[in-house]
């Protein structure tokens, strides 16, 4: 009977531990300082938009291949996680291509102009020249999906309190002091480690690979009628421009800044305004044709993308007395990758509990 403690409670811990929660003989507790229904810049996922955008290459694109398919069916079979279908577009710049055809673009896979995930979504097409907006180059759409995270993340926490899954606070300043933090009150056999940013800052991990990626957003009542991103913007390089509508009211998300190793918590007025004229510039309707004033506020926000050089980590560690199974640094990618991440998670907790028996 596996003794499992996660520590975090941000979208990758949650699925972590609803699927390890799965397997009656796991006893699984999370510890975490920031729970569902907190707001802090530590804590990424209720800052999150989120939707599904492939950002991976081919080589990497596992994780959210293997996501999809659970996103897609929790929008049309699971009504109260809080997710709908929504068509994205996605456009490349004419002044980007040159950067793109290159490679290691900031966006990896997202703007490639022959796609990997054109397979994973079977309503993929590219967009005709008479469909896009000036500017842009080419650009494709597909159906996806948003997620309203005020909903989803407190229906992951039910899933996991239905299988039996125990949430604590705790703050912890080293990661083995998780292994006194099971409900069970007997030593944990196996840490997980789903930290995210803070992964940077832990004792025993103190991964220096680990650094924010700062997201500015606008966050406003109008409704749009799709989901757009683009390759860039004129404003800055760090500068981006998305739309997305989270799912039941949650509202619609303009984003947005990708300001790599900036910790600034606090919204800047002077990026909430280009963030608003480059939304209502790609997508007029938006606002009624009204402009930045057509738009309706409902509030200003920066949510801390956890960053990892050199990706997402994925694996198993003995970290002093204690078996650790790290899964941090995922980027922006967190929610779209989060099922192929804990389904690794499961994997490798079994190769440690198989290990114990022998």
């Amino acid at each position: 009977m596996p003794n499992i403690v996660v520590v975090g409670a941000g979208v990758s811990g949650l699925t972590s531990a609803y699927l390890l929660s799965k397997r009656k003989d796991n006893v699984v507790t999370v510890v975490a300082k920031h729970m569902p229904g907190d707001y802090d810049i530590e804590y990424a996922s209720p800052w999150a938009g989120a939707n599904v955008l492939p950002m991976a290459t081919a080589k990497n694109s596992s994780w959210e291949r293997r996501t999809w398919p659970e996103i897609k069916r929790l929008a049309t079979e699971v009504p109260e996680a809080g997710i709908h279908l929504l068509k994205s577009r996605v456009y490349r710049r004419q002044k980007d291509l040159e950067k793109l055809r290159a490679g290691g673009y900031s966006f990896d896979g997202l703007f490639e102009e022959n796609p990997w995930y054109k397979s994973l979504f079977d309503d993929f097409r590219e967009l005709s020249k008479d469909e896009l907006p000036e500017g842009m180059a080419s650009g494709c759409e597909f159906g996806s999906a948003c997620i309203n995270v005020m909903l989803y993340m407190p229906w992951l926490v039910g899933q996991c309190r239905a299988n039996g899954v125990v949430f604590r606070r705790g703050q912890l300043k080293h990661i083995s002091e998780a292994a006194a933090l099971s409900h069970s009150g007997e030593k944990a056999d196996v840490i997980v480690n789903a930290t995210g940013l803070m992964a940077s800052r832990l004792g025993g991990v103190m991964d220096t690979k680990v650094v924010p990626v700062r997201g500015q957003v606008v966050v406003v009542r109008n409704e749009a009628p799709y989901m757009l991103t683009k390759s860039g913007t004129d404003d800055a390089a760090d500068e981006v421009c998305y739309i997305m509508m989270r799912a039941a009211g949650g509202g619609t998300i303009l984003g947005g800044t990708y300001q790599k190793g900036q910790w600034e918590s606090q919204p800047d007025p002077n990026y909430a305004m280009r963030i608003m004229r480059r939304a209502v510039e790609m997508m007029p309707e938006l606002a009624d044709g009204k402009g930045v004033n057509g738009l309706d506020i409902i509030r200003h926000g920066v949510g801390l993308r956890p960053y990892r050089e050199g990706g997402v980590r994925i694996e198993k560690e003995k970290i002093g007395e204690s078996w650790v199974v790290h899964n941090y640094g995922h980027a922006g990618w967190g929610y779209q990758g989060s099922y192929g991440c804990a389904e690794d998670v499961v994997a490798l907790v079994d190769e440690i509990a198989s290990r114990a028996r022998l």
